[in-house]
């Protein structure tokens, strides 16, 4: 990561990403100006819509009767089962992580793996295999960044540099645990590895989680403008935890998917994840992909010293038949610059342009509330065109019965799913449409 984002990381720290110091700003304080039904620009929903929009229903399980995903604070051990740090230091078991990974893998327990990793920089790809067991992977140190976990990986990469980076002493090899992830990979056979092997962090394990360090995607302003991404983290597995983590990029830093095992999107499998405490920074779809995910007190920061243009939060692929993609609430959308970033776009996959259908392609689902949105984001358009098909943002205002109650569907296909509710700060202003 350059000088800029690092020194930009540092004063977030300073002042706690806890979103606490920064309460005494006058707009941050103000009640929310955000009335439903809001624009077409910028839909807002009302009281009672927006609760059908809280955790519970984004755990909700794909069996309708079946009881929700009610996560618990993620409790450590005395003792971990394995420790990372250098050799010679007390209680340590392993140098790398991937090597520690492999062993609690390689363990077929059905009981929850610990990994603690002692501060430090850690260089190279950490690979979590699906198994029949969690895994829990943390720092020791005071705080997130003490243990970070780097690497430059590009999805322009061709799969010969991918292979020479992501594997250069034979960490990935047949027989060990996640060596068909990396095969899948060095096998792609188009002329670039592409988005879903440019993650530095790559995890398919159910129960997955992680507390207190930083993974990064170091390629950084180097690699320009255009088509690259650059995955920090990136998770396939349900019921995944993460906890006072710094997830740092460019484009798509964090790639939430419900991915198989031969790395191929499946449209019928929930993945579902919990985001706390935690720090994402990127300057293109902070957050993309498909899955349920709940952000709970996290800060967004949208950096353009790469593409000098507006970039964005959110690109989910939810797709058509679930109702849940992504809630972001008790957290701050921060943008570099006055009116650039934008809160997000659908990312309708496998869609070329003008090739968005209805009910079959996905139809990205956002909801961001009480939060706190600052002056960087463009309070005229929040939301942009989607990726892919390239259709307009269209969002559902709908209709107010004789009562004054407002009708809408808000799973209806002709619409984006893209909703605030009772968000504050400068760039949370609903700008009055013009009159035709």
């Amino acid at each position: 990561m350059n000088k800029f984002s690092v020194s930009r990381l540092a004063l977030a720290f300073a002042f706690g990403v806890t979103l606490t110091a920064c309460s005494s700003t006058p707009p941050d304080q103000r009640p929310s100006e955000q009335r439903a039904p809001g624009t077409s620009a910028r839909p807002v929903l009302s009281a009672d819509e927006a609760k059908n929009f809280v955790p519970a229903r984004y755990f909700s399980n794909i069996d309708p009767n079946a009881a929700p995903w009610a996560p618990s604070s993620i409790r450590l051990p005395e003792k971990a089962d394995f420790v990372v740090g250098q050799a010679g230091e007390q209680g340590v078991t392993h140098t790398s992580i991937q090597a520690a990974v492999d062993a609690a893998i390689a363990r077929h327990a059905s009981n929850r793996q610990y990994i603690a990793i002692l501060p430090g920089t850690y260089e190279g790809t950490v690979y979590v295999p699906a198994a029949p067991g969690s895994v829990t992977l943390y720092g020791t140190g005071e705080k997130p960044i003490d243990v970070k976990i780097s690497a430059a990986l590009d999805s322009e990469m061709d799969a010969n540099t991918w292979r020479r980076t992501v594997n250069p002493s034979g960490k990935y090899m047949p027989g060990k645990p996640a060596w068909y992830m990396f095969d899948n990979c060095q096998n792609h056979r188009n002329g670039s590895v592409g988005l879903m092997c440019s993650a530095v962090f790559w995890s398919q394990n159910n129960g997955l989680q992680l507390q207190n360090l930083t993974i990064e995607n170091s390629l950084g302003d180097a690699a320009g403008e255009g088509q690259h991404q650059a995955v920090a983290l990136r998770t396939d597995g349900d019921r995944v935890q993460i906890n006072k983590v710094n997830i740092l990029g460019r484009q798509n830093p964090f790639l939430v998917t419900n991915s198989d095992i031969r790395n191929r999107f499946t449209p019928d499998r929930l993945t579902r994840t919990q985001v706390t405490n935690s720090y994402v920074e990127g300057d293109v779809d902070l957050v993309a992909g498909r899955g349920a995910v709940v952000f709970d007190n996290t800060e967004f920061r949208v950096v353009n010293t790469r593409t000098q243009k507006e970039g964005y939060v959110f690109a989910p692929a939810t797709a058509p038949n679930f109702y849940y993609g992504f809630l972001a609430v008790n957290s701050r959308f921060v943008a570099a610059g006055d009116s650039v970033a934008q809160l997000g776009r659908a990312w309708d996959l496998d869609a070329s342009a003008n090739g968005y259908t209805r009910g079959q392609t996905p139809n990205g689902q956002v909801v961001i509330r009480d939060s706190v949105i600052d002056a960087g984001f463009n309070t005229a358009q929040p939301w942009g065109p989607a990726l892919g098909s390239q259709r307009p943002f269209t969002g559902n205002t709908g209709a107010q019965d004789d009562k004054g109650n407002i009708q809408r569907d808000l799973n209806d296909a002709n619409a984006n799913r893209l909703w605030e509710y009772n968000n504050r700060g400068l760039g949370s202003k609903v700008v009055a449409e013009p009159k035709k």
